[in-house]
């Protein structure tokens, strides 16, 4: 066997497992799919309430089930939207000052820090926000209350803004959490930005804040829209943080910043131990596929636009 026939085996050797590979995603998502659906489908059709409309979640009797998913959409879309809108500002200007900024010395280290925030467990930042940051936040929600209560976000809730169960402290808890995401995919594009564009700026006299807004900007902003929508999926997914957090709501919600509940995540995991019948467990797994299709539509959004990018 010659070299040239060697190398060809190779190649059609490594073509066949990353096709296996790439397959075996696709089939894992696939069987998921289709098992949500299995289990989902015989309680939908025992449903008593409006699957989407409802505000009502009740699986207390097998016979009687009555659950829909307006609350824990309105929920989960709101918190992290919110935490999307806080966290992208300042993940772009963490990216912007460590890529164009600050001295090599400096934007390692600082680098390294901000990455590790995704290490931390989401037990802690759950205990950090209903504990520590939740104090600390409770007096401007009551001056954003008083003040902005006119605009639905910030009207009264459906709990009390005394202990800080409210979706605008798991918003900020979110935006911490997703900003290690947003901030490391942002510094990797700025970094790619081409060094002739920035030269041709600067050979025109263009200020340092001129060259960003004019070359570094322009050349990322479909990664920094494409890194938004994977913080935004991990916001989405969010269980354990948000659970700690957001306190059970007696009232449904009404698109308040102020309001309790639960997120698609947060109930099924403060359910998990009750799923010992299959139609009200099958209540619980409808919910987590509506999750599944939101969540996986956030993330192939995001993969479509950096994709596009990429073939730009």
């Amino acid at each position: 066997m010659t070299s040239v026939e060697a190398a060809r085996r190779g190649d059609r050797l490594f073509k066949s497992v990353a096709v296996a590979a790439g397959l075996t995603i696709v089939t894992a998502l696939v069987l998921i799919a289709i098992f949500l659906l299995i289990h989902a489908v015989p309680s939908l059709r025992a449903n008593h309430a409006n699957f989407f409309t409802s505000a009502q979640f009740d699986t207390t009797d097998a016979e009687k089930l009555a659950f829909g998913i307006r609350d824990l959409f309105m929920v989960t879309v709101l918190s992290s939207l919110f935490a999307l809108v806080l966290a992208v500002p300042v993940a772009v200007g963490i990216a912007v000052f460590l890529t164009q900024y600050a001295p090599a010395q400096l934007s390692r280290p600082f680098g390294v820090i901000v990455d590790l925030l995704a290490a931390v467990p989401s037990i802690i930042f759950g205990l950090w926000g209903i504990f520590v940051l939740a104090p600390q936040l409770m007096p401007f929600e009551l001056l954003l209350n008083r003040d902005l209560g006119w605009l639905f976000l910030f009207k009264k809730g459906n709990v009390s803004l005394v202990g800080g169960g409210t979706i605008f402290t798991a918003g900020v808890v979110l935006a911490v959490m997703i900003l290690p995401i947003i901030s490391s995919v942002s510094r990797e594009v700025f970094r790619q930005t081409p060094h002739p564009q920035i030269e041709a700026a600067q050979a025109l006299g263009a200020t340092k804040w001129e060259v960003i807004r004019m070359t570094v900007f322009p050349f990322g902003r479909s990664g920094v829209i494409a890194a938004s929508m994977l913080g935004l999926g991990r916001a989405l997914g969010e269980t354990v943080a948000v659970l700690v957090i957001l306190r059970a709501a007696a009232q449904p919600g009404h698109w308040s910043l102020f309001d309790g509940g639960y997120t698609f995540a947060s109930k099924i995991a403060s359910a998990a131990t009750e799923f010992s019948e299959p139609l009200p467990t099958g209540a619980y797994i409808a919910a987590g596929f509506v999750l599944f299709v939101l969540t996986f539509l956030v993330n192939a959004a995001a993969r479509a636009i950096a994709g596009g990018k990429v073939n730009g």
